[in-house]
C-alpha cells in the first residue's frame, strides 16, 4: 500500500496524531477513536494492522497489553517526497509574511508631534 494510501484515511491520520503524543494501549486508542467516529473495537484493530504493516507503527507487547508507537521511517519517505513542492507553498507563505508585515507598518499610529512644533 502506497503511503498516501495509508494516509489517506482520517481515522488512521488521527491514530498517528494520537501516537505522536506518545505510546498507547490500544485500548486507549480504540477508546479515543470509538468516540471520535464511532467505529467498532475491530475496525479501530484493522486501522492499527494498517498502520503497523505498512511501517506507519510499531507494537510491543507489556504483559497482556499492546503498546503502540509512531515508527517516523515512513514519515520521513513521505517528506523527503513532498519536499519537491514545498517551493510551491513556501513562496506564498513569504509573500503573505511580507503583507502582514506591511500591513501593520501602514496600520502604525503616527507619532505625535511636539506642540511646540509648528504644521
Amino acid at each position: 500500500m502506497h503511503a498516501f494510501d495509508v494516509l489517506g484515511d482520517p481515522v488512521r491520520r488521527r491514530i498517528l496524531e494520537l501516537l505522536a503524543d506518545g505510546e498507547l494501549s490500544s485500548g486507549e486508542v480504540t477508546a479515543v477513536i470509538q468516540r471520535e467516529y464511532g467505529i467498532s473495537q475491530p475496525a479501530v484493530s484493522q486501522h492499527l494492522k494498517v498502520l503497523r504493516d505498512n511501517g506507519f507503527a510499531s507494537v510491543r507487547a507489556q504483559g497482556t497489553r499492546r503498546l503502540y508507537a509512531v515508527d517516523p521511517g515512513p514519515l520521513r519517505e513521505v517528506d523527503e517526497w513532498l519536499e519537491r513542492f514545498r517551493g510551491f507553498w513556501n513562496q506564498r507563505l513569504d509573500a503573505l509574511a511580507t503583507e502582514l508585515a506591511r500591513g501593520k507598518r501602514d496600520r502604525r499610529p503616527s507619532e505625535p508631534r511636539p506642540k511646540d512644533e509648528p504644521d
